[in-house]
């Protein structure tokens, strides 16, 4: 696997750092991984992942989303339609300078944008959600006790993950006004939609919920015992190793 640290300008201007690992020999598709609220391109799962899909040929671009990890920005001006807009600047810049993604893999509230995503990338033939939520104001409920305060003050501090971020009212406003299934519904790609039973973060309705709204050809598969974060190495190479295998279908020249 080759790596190559990067970035481009997302959506409000601010420049996000990114990573594309590629295989060695030829490359046989683009994939772009959207990760997890509040996490970041090098989170293990998002790694594990990139690296089975270059043992299958495909390229990964991923990314820190503005305000995130090494990219630039302010995470308390962002919210879900920023996520969105990023999300499409790095597809528009896979396709300037290397070639558009045919895979979409997005794990969490990530997963979330891609479903919102998908059907303004035409090149898209695949998408695949890991944990994600099927409605993206369901990720408030993390904010616990500070949600009243964020309402009525128009901002607080909260802790999420252990670390400390700056929500306010606009992100919640922001993200009540998407509703995913009818994108879902009209999106016209092939969809695999992994989830676990027991996720306490997101619950498992969630992923019948999107595999409900989507149209045929769509899979879902169980992660058994993982946790949202699929923290443990065994399950994140589970899910890398079922994506590269189920994507290479969906491909074009794939037989």
């Amino acid at each position: 696997m080759q790596a190559q640290r990067l970035d481009f300008p997302g959506a409000s201007g601010a420049l996000l750092a990114a990573r594309l690992d590629s295989p060695q020999g030829t490359i046989r598709a683009y994939a772009l991984f959207a990760h997890c609220f509040t996490c970041g391109k090098d989170v293990f799962a998002a790694s594990s992942i990139a690296q089975a899909l270059t043992d299958h040929g495909i390229a990964v671009l991923r990314f820190d989303f503005t305000g995130l990890g090494a990219s630039e920005g302010d995470f308390a001006n962002t919210n879900f339609s920023s996520n969105i807009a990023d999300l499409v600047a790095a597809a528009d810049y896979l396709r300037a300078h290397y070639a558009a993604p045919q895979i979409l893999i997005g794990h969490s509230l990530g997963g979330a944008a891609t479903l919102a995503v998908a059907g303004n990338v035409p090149e898209v033939r695949a998408v695949v959600t890991i944990a994600a939520p099927s409605d993206p104001s369901h990720v408030t409920h993390l904010f616990g006790p500070q949600l009243d305060t964020i309402v009525a003050a128009g901002e607080a501090q909260v802790q999420l993950a252990g670390r400390p971020f700056r929500i306010r009212r606009q992100f919640l406003e922001d993200v009540a006004e998407h509703t995913l299934q009818p994108k879902i519904a009209a999106m016209r790609k092939a969809l695999l939609v992994m989830h676990a039973p027991g996720d306490t973060t997101v619950g498992i309705e969630n992923a019948m919920n999107i595999f409900k709204a989507a149209k045929h050809p769509k899979s879902y598969i169980s992660l058994d015992s993982a946790d949202h974060l699929l923290t443990r190495r065994e399950d994140a190479v589970y899910v890398a190793n079922l994506i590269a295998a189920w994507s290479t279908r969906y491909l074009d020249g794939a037989g």
